[in-house]
């Protein structure tokens, strides 16, 4: 059988780190200058924790906004938890990094999107070779931030 490098899943996997790495520089730091963050996530994801009402609200994604107020920010090497403000409730959120769709830091024009293969119509049918591994479920790229720009 022939090896080759699967540079999809370990650029998956890079980039899962660079946010690990943001997020438990601002757990432990703040947010520096007008660094921000838009968060878009799979709220069907089995280890999304979220209030029901939000996931009611939100029953495929959800885009949440850490800038000015959050509280208990905790960075594991699966996911994050944090705790919002929605509307004077303060809502605590389990979001693993494997739910994660987009991250966007608006303030410095940096942008990453999580594409899972179903999102982009490929077959997910067995692999001929009968390997037994499924194949990596998302690729990282680099998200268009012109949605995000200020008017």
């Amino acid at each position: 059988m022939a090896r080759s490098i699967d540079y999809g899943n370990l650029m998956h996997r890079a980039m899962r780190s660079l946010i690990q790495s943001v997020l438990e520089d601002v757990a432990d730091n703040g947010l520096p200058g007008a660094h921000h963050f838009f968060i878009t996530f799979d709220t069907t994801h089995p280890e999304v924790e979220m209030a029901d009402w939000l996931k009611a609200r939100y029953p495929a994604e959800m885009t949440i906004v850490i800038q000015h107020w959050f509280e208990n920010l905790v960075v594991t090497e699966d996911g994050f938890t944090i705790t919002l403000n929605f509307g004077n409730q303060p809502e605590p959120m389990v979001i693993p990094f494997d739910a994660v769709r987009t991250f966007v830091d608006p303030s410095v024009e940096f942008g990453l999107r999580f594409e899972s293969h179903a999102d982009e119509g490929e077959d997910d049918s067995e692999d001929e070779d009968g390997d037994d591994e499924p194949p990596p479920q998302h690729d990282a790229q680099v998200v268009s931030l012109d949605k995000f720009r200020k008017q």
